[in-house]
């Protein structure tokens, strides 16, 4: 069954907050929040979640932007902790509509206005999530945020997709989408415990699994990293993240059908060879496939409400030392804290 989508109050305009995780990244940070602040259809909040910054983020934030609203964690909870977190803030802030992104996510002045023309032009009602186009510095397509196209999709999803300018998805990154509030509700926050990677394809899947998705190319975000490349690339210790965390998603029932995790099972064995392949320090990854192995058979993820209590960030409703600051504390209903019931 599909969970009901968020409805603006008496048919006006959606509400939107922007929320946006950063970890010692100041400069990067600065370009962005600039980004979103200045969009032609700006969102009506920014929430910023700050992972226990050491580079003076936190002063930045107040100085440069104080209508941004702040939280700031005693340690850092990873980029999935700080997506549980902000979205709960924004869940609790009466949003119709939250549009997640990374620190060095800078989008295009109408990268929010052209999700927002998409979920409107899109026939049978207004998808679940839509994922802008990420590209890198040169422009080139960003070969780490590319969004899964769904699997066997059938005519009459891909005509409605096309219908709105845009692709039909069954999961994409946190680089820039924009996601219903009345869904998150429904299906639940990120897992935090996951800490880094496969957080973002976990969170999507679980709220896309029976609803629409779309990839709407003309809303463009510049993916500022270091290198050019996709998570193929030699990961290092890194590599324990991903091998546990995908085998915590494909225990779960809540983001993947029966046949697609057999699907992506596959799909992530041929990766991981590629990975292998690739790699000059193939000892370190050996170990950490091993002792990914390991955790993601022997352990499940902890909630994440205690996850986030652990650094001192406070679900909506409670108090905690490192509840967010002046303007963040937002009112309403405590969000979810975990995966609701897997879809029928």
């Amino acid at each position: 069954m599909a969970a009901a989508s968020t409805a603006p109050a008496a048919g006006g305009p959606p509400r939107v907050i922007a929320v946006v995780v950063t970890y010692n990244r100041r400069e990067l940070l600065t370009e962005a929040l600039s980004a979103v602040l200045g969009q032609s259809r700006a969102p009506d909040t920014v929430i910023v979640v700050d992972n226990a910054s050491t580079d003076g983020t936190p002063e930045m934030v107040r100085t440069r932007f104080p209508a941004v609203r702040l939280a700031v964690a005693q340690r850092n909870t990873g980029g999935a902790g700080g997506f549980a977190y902000g979205l709960a803030l924004a869940l609790a802030g009466a949003a119709d509509l939250v549009w997640l992104m990374d620190d060095d996510t800078v989008p295009e002045p109408g990268a929010l206005r052209a999700m927002l023309d998409a979920r409107v032009l899109h026939p049978g009602g207004p998808p679940a999530l839509i994922a802008s186009r990420v590209v890198w510095t040169d422009g080139r397509p960003h070969p780490m945020n590319t969004p899964r196209i769904k699997p066997l999709v059938s005519k009459e999803e891909r005509a409605a997709a096309a219908t709105a300018g845009c692709l039909p998805i069954r999961s994409a990154s946190f680089v820039s989408i924009l996601v219903d509030a009345g869904v998150c509700r429904a299906r639940g926050l990120p897992q935090a415990d996951y800490f880094l990677w496969n957080d973002d394809f976990e969170f999507t899947a679980r709220l896309l699994r029976g609803q629409a998705g779309l990839l709407c190319p003309a809303s463009v975000v510049v993916h500022k990293t270091a290198t050019f490349g996709s998570t193929d690339a030699d990961p290092g210790q890194r590599f324990f993240y991903e091998v546990r965390n995908k085998v915590w998603t494909l225990r779960a029932r809540s983001a993947l059908a029966p046949a697609e995790r057999v699907l992506y099972g596959g799909a992530t064995l041929r990766r991981w060879a590629r990975t292998f392949a690739k790699s000059s320090d193939r000892a370190t990854l050996r170990s950490c496939l091993l002792s990914g192995l390991a955790a993601g058979v022997r352990t499940t993820p902890r909630p994440t409400g205690e996850v986030l209590a652990s650094a001192g960030l406070a679900m909506p409703g409670t108090q905690a030392a490192g509840a967010p600051e002046s303007g963040a504390q937002a009112a309403g209903a405590q969000a979810p804290a975990g995966p609701g019931s897997p879809p029928a």
